[in-house]
Order: C-alpha cells, then sequence, then structure tokens
C-alpha cells in the first residue's frame, strides 16, 4: 500500500509481501530472524488493546451480575466460566485461584485476537482513502492481527512456561522441583542426573515452542487464505479482465472461507487454554 501511494501498482507478490509486513520500529521490513531490537507496534497495540477489551468484558459481568434469573449477557458469561472451572478442575489438582480465572482471560484474550482476522485485508488502503480528504496523511502497513506474528505467539507461549516454572516452585518447592530435574524421567542414580536436566529442559522449552508455533502456524495460514482470495478479487487490478471470476473468489470464496475461519478462531483459542492449564496441572503433579 505504501507502494500504491508513490503512484507505483503492486504485483500479487508485492501485495501479500505488503500485507504481512509489520509496522515496526525500523519503518521497514526486519532482515534479521532473530533481532530484540525490533519492536513490532501493531502486534503489541492491538494486543493491549484487545487485552483491555476482555478486562473491560470481564468486569462488565462482575458488576451486572445478579441473583435471579440471568439475562443473556450473564448467561453467555456464566457458560464461559463454568466451562473453564470444570477443565480446569478436571486437570489442575491444586490451588486454582488464579489459574481458572487465568485461563479464562486467556481464552477470551485469543478469541479476540483471532477474531481480528476477520477484519478484510485492505482495511488499511480503505482508511486512507478516508483520510485523504484531509490532505497528505496516510496510514502505513499495518498488520492487524497479533496471532499472525511469530513475535506475538511466542510471547504468549514464554509466559505460560514462566508460569510453568513458578507452579513448579510453588507446588514443590525449591529442593524438590530440583529434586525432579535431576532425577526424572530416567532414575535418581547420581550418574543419570545430568541427562535428565537435559531432557527436562528440552522438554520445557519444547512446549512453550511448540504451543506458540501451533497458534502462529493456524492463524497465519488463515491470513494468507485471506490474501489469496483478495487477489482473486481483485485479479482486475493486475491486469486481468475476469471480473466474474473475481466477484465469485472474493465475495463467494471470502464468505465461505470467513464462516469456517469462525471455527478455527474458536478452536485455537480452546486449544491454548486447555494446553495452558495442562502444562501448568503438570507442574502440580509429582514424579
Amino acid at each position: 500500500m505504501a507502494a500504491e501511494v508513490a503512484g507505483k501498482a503492486l504485483t500479487p507478490t508485492e501485495y501479500i509481501a505488503e500485507h504481512l509486513q509489520n509496522l515496526n520500529t525500523l519503518h521497514a521490513k526486519q532482515e534479521a530472524i532473530v533481532d530484540f531490537s525490533v519492536i513490532n507496534l501493531d502486534t503489541v497495540f492491538w494486543s493491549l488493546m484487545m487485552g483491555l477489551v476482555v478486562v473491560g468484558f470481564l468486569l462488565l459481568a462482575a458488576r451486572r451480575a445478579t441473583a435471579g434469573v440471568p439475562g443473556r449477557f450473564q448467561a453467555l458469561v456464566e457458560m464461559l466460566v463454568e466451562m473453564v472451572e470444570n477443565q480446569s478442575k478436571s486437570i489442575v489438582h491444586g490451588d486454582r485461584s488464579y489459574i481458572a480465572p487465568l485461563a479464562l482471560f486467556v481464552f477470551c484474550w485469543i478469541i479476540l485476537l483471532n477474531t481480528l482476522d476477520l477484519v478484510p485485508v485492505d482495511w488499511v488502503h480503505g482508511i486512507n482513502g478516508l483520510l485523504g480528504v484531509f490532505g497528505n496523511v496516510h496510514v502505513p502497513h499495518h498488520k492487524l492481527v497479533p496471532t499472525t506474528d511469530l513475535n506475538g505467539t511466542l510471547g504468549l507461549s514464554m509466559s505460560v512456561l514462566v508460569l510453568m516454572i513458578f507452579y513448579s516452585f510453588k507446588a514443590k518447592g525449591v529442593g524438590g522441583f530440583v529434586h525432579e530435574l535431576l532425577s526424572a524421567p530416567f532414575g535418581a542414580k547420581w550418574y543419570l542426573a545430568p541427562f535428565n536436566l537435559v531432557l527436562n529442559i528440552i522438554e520445557f522449552i519444547a512446549k512453550a515452542v511448540s504451543l506458540g508455533m501451533r497458534l502462529f502456524g493456524n492463524m497465519y495460514a488463515g491470513e494468507l487464505v485471506f490474501l489469496l482470495i483478495a487477489l482473486l478479487g481483485g485479479i482486475w487490478h493486475f491486469g486481468v479482465d475476469l471480473s466474474f471470476l473475481g466477484f465469485v473468489g472474493h465475495v463467494i470464496a471470502g464468505s465461505a472461507w470467513a464462516i469456517f475461519h469462525i471455527l478455527v478462531i474458536l478452536l485455537q483459542a480452546f486449544i491454548f487454554m486447555m494446553l495452558t492449564l495442562v502444562y501448568i496441572g503438570q507442574a502440580h503433579s509429582h514424579h
């Protein structure tokens, strides 16, 4: 879209690449695979915004809760709370006073983060068209969905890793947790301690990385499908006179994929919440 503003028409490849670029502190595409000096501003902004919306939603539900016959809003929240409470009760055997609310927040938060994927992919282009009436006002490329950014999903999963370690110390104590790291799974023999420690470290890291990669992979693939459908809807823009096919591809295929993607949004949020509970539950168990 920045290239279009400059008067240059985008090719299909450039179109997809432009939509997959984050608005970051470099103001350019990040070249290095790992660069902790770069902050993706759009991911941070929308993650915080959706988090605040979830907090406001849950606070509103708590304040409006009544002991009588619940309304639709209260019934919806009660269903969510009961579902999360039942899952946490069956998985985590210990103090759940903070774990169950955490799981509820994570579930609702990731649903909202994923739901941003249903916003049309060219929303920034449309906003720039509206802002054009005010002069030289322009929104740069902006990646809307935080869960299609690996930085965002790995940030979430690394937070779960921190919680796993925290509850391992809390449930087993320092001595108990260290003993478990050195004695499981091969046994408590002194010469097996290094192998036990290395395997446990790999297990912790693998859990965190796979948790973030799973969410990222599914949402990133869905975003790519939306971009390909958008290309079908705009193929005449790339010099092909197939307007009818573009309409079919954009409207019909786009609507069908958006409806199916709602299931993906809910399923990925549920899987992330369940694995968070499973990992924290494992932190409470003793070997």
